[in-house]
């Protein structure tokens, strides 16, 4: 698989979409022998994977490596202002 073969991306109800497509063909011809061969191959994959509210959409990135697709999902910093609590006064 190449990059070519492969398309990310997120649609509108914040799902990460993965589609593959694979198409090959291979002919050979021989006149001499009185011959043709041909082979047809053909490969779709689609995945669709829900993400979490905590993921940064703008920093996903992927990649393909000797045929193997990877996906790199960050995860948001959370704020510090919701860590840290928030004192109530007792009247």
């Amino acid at each position: 698989m190449t990059k070519d073969d492969f398309t990310v991306n997120l649609d509108a109800d914040n799902n990460l979409v993965i589609n593959m497509e694979k198409k090959e063909e291979n002919k050979e011809e021989k006149k001499d022998k009185h011959y043709l061969r041909r082979e047809f191959s053909y490969s779709k994959f689609q995945q669709a994977i829900l993400l979490p509210d905590n993921v940064d959409k703008e920093k996903i990135s992927a990649k393909v490596e000797n045929g193997v697709l990877s996906i790199d999902i960050p995860k948001t910093q959370p704020d510090a202002e919701k860590k840290s609590g928030k004192v109530i006064e007792v009247k």
